[in-house]
Parts: C-alpha cells; sequence; structure tokens
C-alpha cells in the first residue's frame, strides 16, 4: 500500500565548472581500505583534512569546516564512515548541505555503487570531479526515536529481522576475505539457504514482531497471514537506486523512499526470493507475503535490534522518513 510521493528532485545536475573549491576532508584512519596514500591531490585547491579520534568528535570538526567555508565535503572512508558523518552534519548544516564526495574505503560501500563511484576514486579526483564532474541527488533515510526527532540518525539502509542475521553472517564473510558485492551475495545466498531448510524455530524463518505504519496517516501495512500477524521475516528500507551484487529488493521501485517486507513464508516462497531480489516480479507477490512498496514515512515498533548502514541499534519505537537533499559528486 504505497503513499503519494512529492515531486522527485532531478537526479543528476551539472557540476560547477572550473570553480576552485575549498575541500574538507573527513578521514577515517581505521576503514578497511586507507593506507593515507590516497590524500594526495594537487597544492593549488585549499584542502583542510580533520581526522576525528572519535565519533563524539565529528560534530566539533564538521562544524570547523562549516565556518571555513568549504565547498566540498569529502568523507574517506565505507558506509558506516558516511552514516556517522552524516548523522553529525545533520545538526550542522541542517538542509543547506555542501556538495559531498565519498571515497570508497570501507569493507561495504553501497552508497558510492548507487553513486558509479570508481573503486580506487582518490581525492584528487573527487576534486576534479567537483569541478568538471557529475551532481547526483540522494536523500538519506532520517531515523530517530518516536517524538525524539533531535536525535535523528542519517543512513542510506536500514534493515531488521533476517537482515540483522545477514549482517553477522556478512560480518563472518569479511573475516572470511569477502568485501563489498562479494560480500553480499554469499550473505545473501547463506540466508536464503537457512530460510529455506530451517524450521520455523530456526531465526532466519522465525522473524520478529514488527509493526509498520505508513504515512501521516500511519496505515497498517498489510499482511498476508503468513507465520502470525504480529511478526514479519525481513524488512529492508533504501533510498537508494542501484544495489551491489545487481539486486533488486524492491523491484522496478527507484525513486524515494522504498520498502521491502517479508512475512514469515513458507519455503515454496523463500525458494523464489532469490530472483525476486534479482528482478523477477512474480503475480500476487504480496499474497504471498512479500511486499514492495515507496512511502513518504513509516513508523516502525520491533522486538529486536535493526540495522543502519551496518551497526546494530536498541529495539523500540521509530519514525522513518527521507532526510534533507544532498548534491554529491561523481566522476
Amino acid at each position: 500500500m504505497a503513499q503519494a510521493m512529492s515531486a522527485a528532485q532531478p537526479d543528476q545536475t551539472p557540476a560547477v565548472q572550473g570553480k576552485m573549491p575549498c575541500v574538507g576532508v573527513i578521514y577515517n584512519p581505521r576503514s578497511h581500505r586507507n593506507k593515507g596514500q590516497d590524500l594526495a591531490s594537487d597544492p593549488a585547491p585549499h584542502v583542510y583534512v580533520a581526522q576525528p579520534g572519535a565519533r563524539d568528535q565529528l560534530p566539533g570538526a564538521l562544524q570547523e569546516l562549516h565556518d571555513w567555508g568549504m565547498d566540498l565535503l569529502v568523507i574517506n572512508g565505507g558506509d558506516g564512515t558516511v552514516r556517522d558523518v552524516l548523522s553529525a552534519g545533520h545538526r550542522v548544516f541542517g538542509a543547506n548541505w555542501p556538495a559531498v564526495a565519498v571515497l570508497p574505503k570501507g569493507k561495504t560501500n553501497a552508497l558510492t555503487v548507487d553513486l558509479d563511484g570508481p573503486q580506487g576514486w582518490s581525492l584528487q579526483g573527487a576534486i576534479d570531479a567537483f569541478r568538471n564532474g557529475r551532481r547526483i541527488r540522494r536523500r538519506p533515510l532520517m531515523i530517530y526515536p518516536k517524538g525524539q526527532p533531535d536525535k535523528a540518525m542519517l543512513g542510506f539502509i536500514l534493515g531488521a529481522g533476517a537482515y540483522t542475521l545477514g549482517i553477522r553472517a556478512g560480518q563472518d564473510a569479511h573475516r572470511m576475505g569477502a568485501f563489498n558485492s562479494l560480500a553480499v551475495g554469499v550473505t545473501t545466498a547463506w540466508g536464503v539457504l537457512s530460510a529455506f531448510i530451517g524450521s520455523r524455530s530456526n531465526p532466519w524463518r522465525r522473524g520478529v514482531q514488527m509493526e509498520l505504519l505508513l504515512g501521516e496517516d500511519r496505515v497498517p501495512l498489510t499482511h498476508s497471514g503468513k507465520g502470525g500477524v504480529a511478526r514479519r521475516q525481513l524488512l529492508l528500507a533504501s533510498t537508494l537506486h542501484r544495489f551491489p551484487a545487481g539486486i533488486k529488493p524492491f523491484g522496478s521501485l527507484r525513486e524515494g523512499l522504498k520498502m521491502a517486507v517479508m512475512d514469515p513464508v513458507d519455503r515454496r516462497t523463500s525458494a523464489l526470493i532469490p530472483a525476486v531480489v534479482m528482478g523477477w516480479q512474480p503475480k500476487n507477490l504480496a499474497k504471498r507475503g512479500f511486499h514492495q512498496l515507496a512511502t513518504s514515512r513509516f513508523e516502525l515498533t520491533l522486538d529486536d535490534e535493526f540495522i543502519l548502514d551496518g551497526e546494530a541499534y536498541p529495539a523500540g519505537s521509530y519514525v522513518v522518513e527521507p532526510g534533507p537533499d544532498i548534491e554529491f559528486v561523481a566522476p
């Protein structure tokens, strides 16, 4: 049951031709691919590099960059670093963000896949793209405990239920040396196999208690009735257009805040999920227990942790809506 969406902003806008930017860099030395060599750039642009030692130092670092008059914010790290910088930056920039570039230096870099950023992108490449490349608009998810918008977090992929288990399996895949799209593939394959061969007591099939209310009118998301109407096996929400490994969890939906929700389904439906997440659209998918929709906002109440860009957050009641409109720089 999709809710009405506001008019979408153009996906891409032209860059500022020839402008010499003031560049602020948030550099995470703990990111998987960071060794320092990617900080090199031509001496002409003004570049200031901040390396906050802890998450609570990010707001101060971003405020300094803002006061300095930064044109381009470069986030040097993976999806978790992007989440932390956007969450802290929301309190600094509000709705008036500078252009943002992301150097994919983490174990997972789903945002740069969506932005078509090269794996080996450098700081100098990001500066060149600011002057001559593309601008791609994205609105991250904004998630906050119900009634506490001042505690908002920003990120791009929210998941719960089997997704939480999948992140743990993905961490195991990282330890085995699988990263990015390969890690996504390993995690997906393991989850589908567990859901297919496991019993109802298997955590991959059991699901979690979850209430989903859509839009300003707080309309309950329909349920197939399978496995108990108070439980859902999987929730995935995102504003990204493209996902790693070529998966399409939202079917043909691309714009706005999208959701994929799976009720506790039978083994026959579980066997269809690999084809569905790769884009197949069988009939009566919602009646089988798999829902794909777009909405303006939703409220989420669940009795287990949820995951935002790789990090677990506690059970409770939350509001999820689109965050600020940000221009990302791309080659």
